[in-house]
């Protein structure tokens, strides 16, 4: 009899995660071990930090620099002196030298204290700037988190079809090998001519031909999942359920995508630090005021036991009047960018109510066509069961029946295919509107978290990063500390990777 693949409902939460380091034998295990294992969101991650480091890098304008500089030196020579008087026995005057050696070191030391007062709006520019840019890289950080997720699920359910389908084909086979059999059966009592034995040939010689391709395919869907999670499926895979959304329909689907979407969020976050970056450039134009403070002291430059000492306060105003005129393109161009970035607010908007509208339009079409592929199941069924009959009562031909059986077949792929797009659909729909990331899909992981950074090194003078790594529970390789080990990839054997 036929049967439904998959689905008993059409929306059905996820399985728990495996406790155990197995292979991924559900989607949730598939969703664990690509967050802890992609390198794509790996490297997402580090971009963040760097993103986390503007701030402590902007906040740097408000701080005193202060500089040591020091000199040493060997000091090998003499001084000569040349006097002149008037001898009174020879009536002349005469001329004497004499020379003072001069042997010893000469040192210098100098320290440097400069306060920066007033930098024309730069400092408090760049500052709101960089918070912005941390911001847009959370938020990146979000999008690429979905991606990985969605195409995640895409190659589980892309497995778990493949598997229905090879065993839909392989089932066939058998039917046709059996159908082949009967006939032969019958061609050698003389009940029917060769013709009908060569139709049941040729409907085998299809059938292996389809087994050869689903194995193929089967083979090439677990490698694009071992891409993305770093391990091949467990070879019994619990079926996916479409998503429970948050949303009532499409045009709420649109709404929340387009004030939800990570990629909109980082676009808005973007315009933002572009507007500052214009206050950035204006501060080029503006006076800058600092005060600097300085003490030195130096040995040996006018004998062996003497030194010099002194200190200094200076305050220092620059106020610009002729650039060259490279300040006002730098503020030209960072408006221009500003557009730019704006107009990618909008782009990022469309794109999202569009992604969202569309996947919403496709998950209800799909869900019509699973019940639609599973009524007529049942009718090809019905209709391949009286074929049946009435061939063994001469009324139909062998070739009726074979007609009859790849009816049934084609009608049971599609709907495996239908149930396979519907998933996927849903898992679209959540990804556009925002709520495909760990969080949201109430994964057991230990969740990055992207605050712990950026508190470590936000206000940081010293430092090279081990520390505010080890806080944000990073390993010096750029993986999640807590992460479970990862299991070796060993290519499985043609035989399992095939089992339906």
């Amino acid at each position: 009899m036929p049967r439904l693949f998959w689905l008993s409902g059409v929306a059905l939460a996820m399985l728990p995660a495996a406790a155990c380091a197995a292979p991924p034998a559900n989607l949730t295990d598939a969703l664990v071990a690509a967050y802890y294992n992609n390198p794509t969101l790996q490297e997402q991650r580090a971009a963040l930090r760097q993103a986390d480091e503007e701030v402590p890098t902007a906040l740097a304008g408000w701080k005193p620099t202060v500089e040591l500089q020091g000199q040493f030196g060997r000091v090998t020579g003499a001084e000569k002196y040349n006097t002149t008087s008037f001898d009174p026995l020879t009536q002349k005057y005469v001329t004497t030298s004499s020379k003072v050696p001069e042997n010893g070191t000469e040192k210098t030391a100098q320290v440097t204290v400069t306060q920066p007062i007033y930098k024309g709006g730069k400092t408090i520019a760049q500052t709101r700037q960089s918070k912005n840019d941390v911001a847009a890289a959370r938020a990146q950080l979000l999008s690429q988190e979905q991606t990985i997720f969605q195409n995640v699920v895409q190659d589980y359910v892309a497995v778990v079809a493949d598997q229905k389908l090879l065993a839909l084909q392989q089932s066939n086979q058998d039917v046709l090998t059996k159908q082949l059999h009967d006939t032969q059966t019958q061609f050698n009592l003389g009940e029917i001519t060769m013709t009908s034995v060569a139709q049941a040939q040729a409907s085998l010689a299809q059938a292996q031909e389809q087994v050869q391709v689903a194995q193929g395919n089967l083979r090439i869907a677990r490698e694009n999942f071992r891409q993305l999670v770093g391990e091949y499926p467990a070879d019994a895979l619990a079926p996916p359920q479409p998503l429970v959304l948050p949303v009532s329909g499409k045009a709420d689907a649109g709404k929340v995508a387009v004030a939800n979407n990570p990629d909109v969020v980082a676009a808005e976050f973007n315009d933002a630090s572009q507007k500052d970056a214009v206050d950035v450039a204006f501060s080029a134009l503006m006076p800058q005021l600092s005060l600097q403070a300085s003490a030195y002291k130096q040995s040996g430059s006018s004998g062996q036991n003497t030194y010099t000492s002194g200190a200094s306060f200076i305050g220092q105003l620059t106020v610009p009047l002729y650039q060259g005129g490279s300040e006002y393109a730098a503020i030209r161009q960072a408006k221009a960018k500003e557009q730019q970035a704006f107009a990618a607010v909008l782009v990022a908007q469309r794109k999202a109510y569009s992604q969202a509208t569309q996947s919403w339009e496709g998950m209800v079409s799909s869900r019509a066509a699973v019940l639609a592929s599973n009524a007529q199941i049942k009718a090809d069924a019905i209709a391949l069961d009286g074929t049946e009959r009435e061939e063994l009562v001469g009324t139909r031909t062998t070739l009726d029946v074979l007609n009859a059986q790849q009816a049934v077949l084609t009608s049971q792929v599609q709907q495996v295919q239908n149930i396979a797009q519907m998933v996927n659909y849903s898992y679209a729909i959540a990804a556009a509107i925002g709520r495909l990331t760990a969080r949201d899909l109430n994964l057991p992981v230990h969740a990055y978290d992207d605050q712990k950074y950026y508190d470590a090194v936000k206000y940081a003078g010293f430092g090279t990063g081990a520390a505010a790594d080890r806080r944000a529970g990073i390993a010096p390789d750029g993986e999640l500390l807590n992460a479970p080990p990862v299991p070796p990839v060993v290519p499985v054997s043609d035989s399992a990777q095939t089992a339906p």
